[in-house]
């Protein structure tokens, strides 16, 4: 783990982008093959030199020129690594050798290039190396040829072969016109930046590469493409059931609430967090820790990219695997909703957002040594269906995506296979930064509410966890209710009749409120029985439950007839106040304190697990 995060420490801060939301996430099957997710989200101008920038097509006639690092022995037959099974043969050689300050070079490079018109178009070198960046811009063209001795190589004595298929980082591949070349090379040069011809695009038909003049590679476009034949696969789904969960309710709440705090999957990521540069190019406006303290969790980030511009763009993410033993339906539903959730709470509008789905599964093919691979075949089409219905109900597209279908360790006998897991991602459009919302409560007076239904749903919770269950009851997405709530809290914070927003997830209401009070530094009185719910009569159930569609806010007292007229007709409780005492009070639903806890102590409790390691930093 500790290379993960100095991996994305190296990467992000060196190349000067501010690493701004994320979240880490523990399951004893990723043991079996951790997951690793990166991703990146920029602006480009809509037209350069009066063409639209999002268009590219290579051209016959075109020069390939690869531009950045070198390549080497290194990431070969990555993309096949990642396709299969984890095992005590893995070859070490298919992980990549990354150098940030190279691909920063070039990143540099290639932005003055694209202002420049000097390439008509560009892809990088991911998997399969340059046998798939040139081959999917061959599409464009209608053919290439590859003269493989022309790459600059890392060191000598690399077969044709490896060169095709390295994925060697910082090397991006374009289509650049006979006319534009000279420039292109003569600006590299000045940038300090490697960019070398490697050959032409043509209207062949083929997939042509040579080495030193002699064909050792000739396909057919079509079948470079389309040859693979389709596969016919056989899901068969058939829903878990586990024991019903049966335990009294906790005698000490404050002290569930505690536990429930150092929860691994809750707890406090600040020792990560800090390693990270959140604040490099100036435009990061709510960071990943914020409040009193500035460690508070904020639920999404909010930047702004054009400095002279007080327009910006709020990120966000949801992903929640645990939901994914009982049904993977529900649980990329609820990752979903989540992210949406995460990113209005910051401010973004639900009318203006688009997101990326980025799948990581165990291998749902058929062998010997998966037997179940139908059922986990029947989970992906699951998630698939859900990600049809909910986006299409949100309204969000999906503007792009990414799948790994192997995740599994087979070795010794044994085969782990990693729970099923969707990461979504949410990016949305806020008009002004200064209207961008926080998590923490800001002073003593403000209202609390609660907004959303709760419902007995705590299969695959953090509480049943905690108390060696699993449970059946997976959170549902009501998203014709939900959807409503989202457009009306977007307004709200827009007229400024909220001060805070937090939405409940992991861990559920209890750990909501204990968030937002421990990181705002004043306490809260709340009373649950005041808080909607159907069909809860036990406190930890109320308290705990991970129902979606849910939100804790503040408002200010003089603002309170608004936003209660704004909300009508919508499922919502006004469930007590902030107060000067920095100590969380909770009444139960008999009307008893069943919680009455110092925010050091809660503070304390969420810090806990990781607390040595940002010591050691």
């Amino acid at each position: 783990m500790e290379g993960v995060v100095k991996g994305v420490e190296d990467g992000g801060n060196k190349m000067g982008i501010p690493t701004i939301n994320g979240s880490i996430l523990f399951d004893e099957r990723y043991l079996g093959k951790p997951l690793v997710y990166c991703g990146s989200c920029g602006i480009m101008p809509r037209f350069i030199k009066g063409e639209p920038a999002h268009e590219k097509k290579a051209r016959p006639g075109d020069f390939i020129v690869m531009v950045g690092g070198r390549v080497g022995k290194d990431g070969i037959h990555g993309a096949t690594f990642s396709s299969e099974g984890l095992s005590e043969s893995s070859p070490t050689s298919a992980v990549q050798i990354g150098d940030p300050i190279v691909q920063k070079r070039m990143f540099d490079c290639l932005l003055k290039a694209r202002d420049r018109g000097l390439y008509t178009s560009i892809t990088d070198n991911g998997a399969g190396g340059l046998s798939s960046s040139v081959g999917e811009m061959a599409r464009e063209a209608g053919g290439c040829e590859i003269w493989l001795d022309k790459v600059p190589l890392k060191y000598a004595g690399l077969d044709p072969w490896e060169i095709l298929l390295s994925e060697s980082q910082e090397r991006m591949t374009l289509a650049v016109p006979p006319e534009k070349v000279e420039e292109l090379l003569e600006l590299a040069k000045s940038m300090e930046v490697e960019a070398t011809v490697i050959g032409r695009f043509t209207s062949s038909g083929k997939f042509h590469c040579l080495w030193k003049g002699q064909t050792v590679a000739y396909l057919d476009m079509d079948f470079f493409h389309e040859g693979v034949p389709r596969m016919q696969l056989f899901a068969r789904w058939k829903r878990p059931v586990y024991p019903e969960p049966d335990f009294p309710p906790p005698e000490d709440y404050g002290e569930m609430l505690e536990r429930m705090l150092s929860r691994l999957n809750v707890a406090s990521k600040e020792w990560v967090v800090r390693r990270y540069d959140h604040e490099v190019q100036g435009g990061s406006v709510c960071k990943p820790l914020v409040g009193k303290m500035d460690d508070g969790p904020q639920d999404a980030a909010v930047i702004r990219p054009l400095l002279d511009s007080m327009e910006g763009i709020v990120v966000s993410h949801g992903i929640c695997p645990k939901y994914g033993d009982i049904d993977a339906y529900w649980m990329t539903a609820c990752a979903l909703e989540e992210a949406i959730r995460n990113n209005i709470c910051a401010g973004g509008d639900p009318e203006r957002m688009a997101a990326l789905d980025n799948f990581c599964w165990p291998d749902p093919l058929p062998s010997e040594d998966n037997p179940d691979a139908p059922f986990k075949l029947a989970q992906l089409v699951r998630a698939n269906k859900a990600l049809y219905d909910f986006t299409k109900a949100f309204l969000v597209p999906c503007i792009s995506g990414k799948d790994s279908m192997k995740n599994d360790y087979v070795g010794k006998g044994i085969r782990i296979s990693i729970p099923p897991t969707i990461l979504f991602t949410v990016i949305s459009k806020i008009d002004d930064v200064r209207t961008s919302m926080t998590m923490d409560v800001k002073r003593p007076g403000d209202l609390l509410y609660v907004l959303g239904v709760t419902y007995p749903e705590l299969g695959g919770s953090e509480y049943f966890r905690l108390m060696g269950f699993i449970g059946n009851e997976v959170p549902k997405v009501r998203p014709q209710v939900s959807r409503e709530l989202f457009l009306r809290l977007h307004q709200a914070i827009k007229e400024g009749l909220i001060a805070s927003c937090h939405d409940c997830s992991d861990g559920g209401l209890g750990v909501a409120l204990a968030e937002k009070a421990f990181s705002g530094g004043f306490g809260l009185f709340v009373d649950l029985r005041a808080v909607p719910k159907e069909n809860i009569k036990r406190d930890d159930y109320l308290l705990f439950s991970e129902s979606q569609g849910r939100f804790v806010v503040t408002v200010p007292p003089e603002k309170q007839k608004a936003f209660e007229d704004l909300m009508e007709g919508l499922p919502f409780g006004f469930i007590g106040k902030v107060i000067k005492e920095e100590t969380l009070i909770i009444i139960g639903l008999e009307g008893k304190e069943i919680v009455k806890r110092p925010l050091f102590l809660l503070k304390e409790a969420w810090k806990r697990p990781f607390k040595a390691y940002l010591k050691a930093d």
